[in-house]
């Protein structure tokens, strides 16, 4: 059996505060500027945009919310919960478990792509920037296929950031992406982005609420209409994005 990685709600509500080098950290890993090349996605927002269900600000924050709460605060953000503890503690059989679980649910190829290259991309970062531990490196390398929330979980929980605040960070850049892919491709101006996000951000907060104290027969990934638009984008004839 693999152990439980999750935390209590008293637990997470004690890491709130961050060093200078931690926030630093944090920062860095959640800015648009690291190189692992999430501005090339959309997650299925282009072909949603293509077929007239995002049309607008308005259906364009639905969107995103909808996958707020009944895919990423589900499953995923679970999932990093589980994996943040697992890197913590060493235990690089649960980081395993919990990471080939969530490549072996993505139902599309162009998801799962996205995942194994941005996770790789970052795998990649952590080795080369050696800012980390040489035994803690020596299990991230172990790590094959290495998926993004895997390692994004790796460089929270080995660098030093608290748990909460990391994860906040990790749905908000995955929010931030999505507009970002709003406004090129509603389009949206640049205040209406920043509206959006800012109505988001409640959404966030609850994902995180949410992903720390559902039990492991509770995750879920069932998001039907997100694996359709994923589906039908990798046969849409004009693309910006690569999903």
């Amino acid at each position: 059996m693999v152990p439980d990685t999750s935390t209590s709600p008293d637990e997470a509500a004690t890491d709130s505060a961050l060093s200078g080098e931690a926030l630093l950290r944090l920062l860095r890993l959640a800015s648009p500027a690291l190189p692992v090349g999430a501005y090339s996605y959309s997650q299925g927002l282009e072909w949603a945009i293509e077929s007239g269900t995002v049309h607008d600000a308005a259906s364009a924050r639905e969107w995103i919310a909808d996958l707020l709460r009944f895919s990423l605060a589900r499953f995923e953000a679970p999932l990093w919960w589980r994996l943040y503890r697992a890197w913590a503690a060493g235990d690089t059989r649960s980081a395993a478990h919990w990471n080939e679980l969530y490549v072996a649910s993505r139902e599309t190829a162009e998801l799962r792509a996205e995942s194994l290259q941005m996770g790789g991309s970052l795998k990649q970062l952590a080795l080369e920037l050696a800012e980390y531990p040489p035994d803690a490196l020596a299990q991230l390398r172990g790590l094959e296929p290495a998926s993004y929330v895997a390692v994004a979980a790796f460089c929270a929980a080995v660098g030093g950031i608290a748990p909460r605040a990391a994860l906040l960070a990790y749905l908000w850049s995955w929010a931030e992406n999505q507009v970002l892919a709003a406004i090129k491709a509603v389009p949206l101006g640049q205040l209406g982005g920043q509206r959006m996000l800012l109505a988001l951000s409640p959404e966030i907060e609850r994902a995180v609420a949410v992903a720390e104290v559902l039990e492991d027969d509770q995750l879920s990934n069932f998001a039907p209409g997100l694996a359709l638009a994923s589906s039908l984008h990798e046969t849409q004839y004009s693309r910006l994005f690569r999903s």
